[in-house]
C-alpha cells in the first residue's frame, strides 16, 4: 500500500464517522460558536508600546547597554505591527 492512501475499509469507516459528525447538531452549534473575532489593537496598547519603545531607544542611545538595545529590538517590531493594524482599522471604511 502506498503511503498516504487509505484502504477501502478505512475509507468506509472514515465516511461513516464523517456522516455521524455531520448529524451531530450540538457539535455543529459548538463549532460555530467557537469562532472568535480577530483581536483588534486598542489605542492605549499602541500608545503604551510606543512609549516603551521610545524609552528603550533613548536609554539605549544614552547608555549603549546591550540589554537595553536588545529589549528595544524585541519591542519595536511589535509596536510597528500594532500601530500599523490600528491605522488600518481607523482607515477602513
Amino acid at each position: 500500500m502506498a503511503a498516504g492512501r487509505l484502504s477501502d475499509r478505512e475509507r468506509r469507516v472514515l465516511e461513516e464517522i464523517e456522516r455521524a459528525l455531520r448529524r451531530d447538531r450540538r457539535l455543529d452549534r459548538r463549532l460555530r460558536a467557537f469562532h472568535l473575532p480577530p483581536a483588534r489593537p486598542r489605542p492605549r496598547t499602541a500608545l503604551f508600546l510606543l512609549a516603551v519603545s521610545v524609552t528603550f531607544m533613548v536609554t539605549g542611545i544614552v547608555t549603549s547597554e546591550p540589554a537595553v538595545i536588545w529589549a528595544f529590538a524585541a519591542v519595536w517590531p511589535v509596536t510597528l505591527v500594532t500601530v500599523f493594524r490600528l491605522l488600518c482599522r481607523w482607515t477602513d471604511g
